[in-house]
């Protein structure tokens, strides 16, 4: 007898032996994959935030982590980590496990700086995955109320009349302030000197001695010089007028076409990290940002409190990043 259909059998017993115990340790991997993502999260999440503690996006990704805290049944633990280009924030994350226990909050700014530094050490849109906006909100122009200038009207008006003569002040060249009054200029087609300054309380007293004839700055930054009387503000950036200043137009409502600044604040996690977990995440933000409790706080602040799907919020960031890319070459601002 042949030995060749022998050994054919064997070789069939062995395959299929091998497959089998190939298949029962394949098992327990997907299994335990699949529990620690319906498990998720199986401890404390920390939120990188790229800023130091008190701005608005520690404030506000503090404010919905407490109630997403809640829903996730795991502690919501932020830690600051500011640092030009979100650099120190980024590499935070990038040590990390795609596990969604460690997400870190990006911005409009981070779209302003792939652009503004020309050799960042990491890539927001490969390395990085949206989960959700939390915060959207705008900036505003504020003039000095012992001034005639109390509208775009008449801003726009006096800027005509006196070409060059008009001084708007904001912070740091390519601070999402400073783009703002370079977008402006540029869509009014306004003869104007910005003025950078190093901070925003450096800008709001230059308005207040009357240096500047308009700042460009947020509701918070200057929430009590609004409150004493010592600014006013005559125009929001974005399509929605600001909660805190419902009395105060949009921009586009005054009459400048094809101008909307409007800022907003999501979370990341880092790439690779499941479907189900980013998911998970989402529905957590939405539900926070849909709280009546949180939807009034961030009125307070002068913002909205509003999310995005994942999808939705690369799309936006996408958009961003091009059209401050454009904002910048054209305003001439030196890359670092």
């Amino acid at each position: 007898m042949s030995y060749k259909p022998k050994m054919a059998r064997l070789m069939r017993r062995l395959l299929i032996g091998t497959t089998l115990a190939a298949t029962a340790i394949s098992l327990p991997l997907m299994t335990s994959t699949v529990m620690a993502q319906e498990d998720f999260p199986t401890r404390p999440i920390r939120v990188i935030v790229p800023f130091g503690p008190g701005g608005l996006a520690d404030v506000t990704v503090r404010l919905a982590g407490e109630k997403m805290s809640e829903i996730l049944g795991q502690q919501i633990v932020v830690e600051n980590h500011p640092g030009a280009g979100g650099v120190a924030a980024a590499e935070q994350l990038l040590r990390s496990e795609p596990d969604g226990h460690t997400l870190i909050v990006m911005s409009n700014g981070t779209t302003i700086a792939t652009s503004l530094f020309t050799e960042l050490s990491y890539d927001p849109q490969s390395q990085f995955t949206p989960i959700s906006t939390v915060a959207w909100f705008d900036l505003v122009l504020f003039s000095n109320p012992d001034t005639d200038i109390d509208s775009v009207e008449a801003l726009l008006a006096k800027a005509e009349a006196d070409p060059g003569s008009i001084n708007i002040g904001t912070v740091n060249p390519g601070s999402s302030q400073n783009l703002a009054a370079e977008l402006f200029r540029s869509v009014t087609n306004m003869e104007a000197n910005i003025i950078p300054y190093r901070t925003s309380p450096d800008v709001m007293a230059a308005l207040i001695r009357g240096d500047l004839d308009i700042a460009v700055e947020s509701y918070t930054a200057f929430a009590s010089a609004i409150e004493g009387g010592q600014v006013r503000a005559i125009a929001v950036t974005g399509l929605d007028r600001n909660p805190a200043l419902p009395q105060v137009p949009t921009a586009a409502e005054a009459g400048v076409e094809n101008y909307d600044v409007t800022g907003w604040n999501a979370l990341y996690a880092l790439d690779g990290t499941p479907d189900a977990i980013i998911d998970a995440l989402h529905e957590a933000v939405a539900t926070a940002t849909e709280m009546p409790e949180i939807v009034q706080k961030f009125a307070d602040l002068g913002t909205i409190a509003r999310s995005t799907t994942p999808e939705e919020m690369a799309d936006r960031f996408e958009v961003d990043r091009q059209k401050w890319a454009e904002v910048i070459d054209s305003a001439g601002i030196e890359t670092q």
